[in-house]
């Protein structure tokens, strides 16, 4: 099995740039406490590595993360945010295109195992999470962790009311369960560990709530052009949407986004799990 390839966003840049936004104070809160110096971490599915060069200051040069994505296009974006960086010569990280599964046959690059298996808004999209997961556990080391973190898109929740939004989730929650993905992953995540074999050692929520007049602007605006440029828009037409259809969801978040008392909420279910020992 690989991970899934038909990606329901795509990796346009109106995507990657949204993803960028990522880090590991606001998508990895549930975890950070458990990170030192030295510690080696799997990044799966680390997009244009955002998160993957925040968890690479917290392990330090003593440390290594290695962030992989199936995409050379995110990774190519990866190692330009590393290059970039004003510590990246203190940084001790590696992008590299591929996939969890593709990995086990590394034994080199495994070595004893990671610390930190991790993977962010990434079992949402594999056509098999327990297996996904299984294959995470045989990657920790032996006191290793998993942490994975994925939206729940029937529960996301959004003032004021707006067709074009329901439009949106709609399209794009029936686009992504044909792509072989679950766009309801977060309440599943632990049914799904317990399917895999592992113990768990924490199931928990956290969300990312867009309020401020800059948050919601940002979001409006950032979801418009995703709508419009990134794969979302062609998968939409596949399903029967018109252009004109597109283009009214588009300017339906950049409405909402302009409106005073915008508020979005994106809940997240987050596990912590190790393999059984």
């Amino acid at each position: 099995m690989s991970e899934q390839r038909d990606y329901a966003h795509g990796h346009h840049a109106s995507v990657l740039a949204s993803h960028a936004a990522r880090t590991a104070s606001n998508s990895c809160a549930y975890f950070l406490d458990r990170l030192q110096p030295g510690m080696r971490i799997l990044d799966i599915g680390c997009g244009p590595g955002s998160i993957s060069l925040d968890l690479a200051r917290i392990v330090g040069s003593a440390g290594e993360v290695v962030g992989i994505d199936f995409s050379s296009d995110a990774i190519s974006h990866a190692r330009d945010a590393l290059a970039a960086a004003d510590d990246a010569a203190e940084l001790n990280v590696t992008f590299a295109t591929g996939d969890v599964y593709s990995l086990g046959e590394n034994r080199e690059l495994i070595g004893n195992g990671f610390d930190v298996v991790h993977a962010h808004q990434v079992l949402q999209h594999v056509p098999d999470p327990v297996e996904a997961l299984r294959t995470m556990g045989a990657l920790c080391s032996p006191q290793g962790i998993i942490a994975v973190r994925d939206a729940d898109y029937s529960a996301m929740t959004w003032f004021p009311a707006s067709e074009e939004l329901e439009d949106w989730r709609t399209t794009y929650i029936r686009t992504a369960r044909e792509a072989g993905g679950d766009p309801d992953a977060g309440r599943k995540l632990k049914s799904w560990a317990l399917g895999a074999g592992l113990d768990i050692v924490g199931s928990m929520s956290s969300t990312w709530t867009y309020s401020t007049e800059k948050a919601t602007s940002w979001w409006g605006s950032s979801q418009a052009e995703r709508v419009r440029k990134s794969q979302f828009a062609d998968k939409a037409r596949a399903l029967g949407l018109s252009n004109e259809d597109i283009e009214e969801i588009a300017q339906g978040w950049a409405q909402w986004g302009q409106a005073r008392e915008a508020w979005f909420c994106m809940m997240h279910g987050e596990l912590l799990a190790t393999p059984q020992r």
